[in-house]
């Protein structure tokens, strides 16, 4: 068993147009690291440096993972991983 990520689309381009992939990692870090090793590109338009980019949210099993360790965050077989956009509006 993996770990499903939920692209997206506008990062849709990274993954040859899949809406999920697969990885795997003990942490959220490793997890996108596993993940670019097959989706060259994705991984910095998620992370900045060592933190996640500012304008995108990132939730493992509906968990925020701003609040529970970022790319810190424990993950595990089974889980699910969805990578969403900010979006502002008035």
């Amino acid at each position: 068993m993996a770990i499903e990520v939920k692209v997206p689309t506008i990062l849709r381009t990274y993954t040859g147009g899949e809406k999920a992939v697969s990885g795997s990692g003990d942490t959220l870090g490793e997890l996108l690291d596993d993940v670019e090793t097959r989706n060259e590109g994705i991984r910095a338009r998620v992370v900045d440096g060592d933190e996640l980019r500012r304008f995108v949210n990132v939730y493992v099993n509906d968990e925020d993972v701003r609040f529970t360790g970022g790319l810190g965050t424990d993950v595990k077989d089974g889980d699910t991983v969805v990578i969403l956009p900010a979006v502002a509006g008035g």
